[in-house]
């Protein structure tokens, strides 16, 4: 098993690996943005930047691969896609199992947001190594999403929740800033301690 995931970590900077994660990322992305199709056209035009949060994540995401393969780096995009793409694969996964918990149906949708938002997380931590951070990209990114976490609760413009988490809406809102702080320092962490810097 060993051998598998010494092969896995070095195919991450391969091209055809970038570019499979690319085409992935860029069809989930445009899913994600169809997925709040509703929601978005219920807000105000000024806040709909803030509301497709897991979409955005990815999308960001998807063009740090897109700078790899063009042999470039974008550090402040790096710490924004880290710290959201990150974030919201975490957030997603907590909350449908909260819900699901709370009494939801299990239904296929929801095991595919699962395991594709656990993939968003995974890979933010996988490329970690690679991104080319420091305290002023990073500084911009977590008030990028410290800032949106405040529209979210406090616009109220946060993702549709599953109707048995409405009553416990500011319980979510504090677990999400917990969660905010908690990817800044993972995304953080990750690159301080197997920054690579070449892909």
């Amino acid at each position: 098993m060993i051998w598998i995931w010494e092969w896995f970590k070095h195919s991450l900077g391969k091209r055809w690996f970038l570019w499979t994660l690319f085409i992935v990322n860029l069809l989930g992305t445009i899913y994600g943005f169809i997925w709040y199709k509703n929601q978005l056209a219920e807000t105000p035009a000024y806040l709909t930047p803030f509301v497709p949060d897991s979409p955005t994540g990815s999308g960001l995401f998807t063009l740090v691969i897109l700078t790899y393969l063009l042999g470039r780096h974008i550090p402040v995009l790096e710490a924004l896609a880290g710290i959201t793409n990150f974030k919201y694969g975490v957030w997603a996964v907590c909350i449908i199992l909260a819900g699901w918990m709370m009494g939801n149906e299990v239904r296929w949708t929801d095991v595919m947001l699962i395991i594709s938002h656990a993939g968003m997380a995974a890979e933010s931590v996988l490329y970690a190594r690679f991104y080319k951070l420091s305290i002023l990209p990073v500084g911009i990114a977590a008030l990028w999403t410290l800032n949106n976490d405040f529209l979210d609760y406090v616009m109220d413009i946060h993702p549709w929740l599953p109707s048995v988490l409405d009553p416990y809406d500011g319980f979510v809102g504090l677990f999400t800033v917990l969660l905010s702080l908690v990817s800044i320092s993972v995304i953080w962490i990750a690159n301080s301690k197997h920054t690579i810097n070449k892909v």
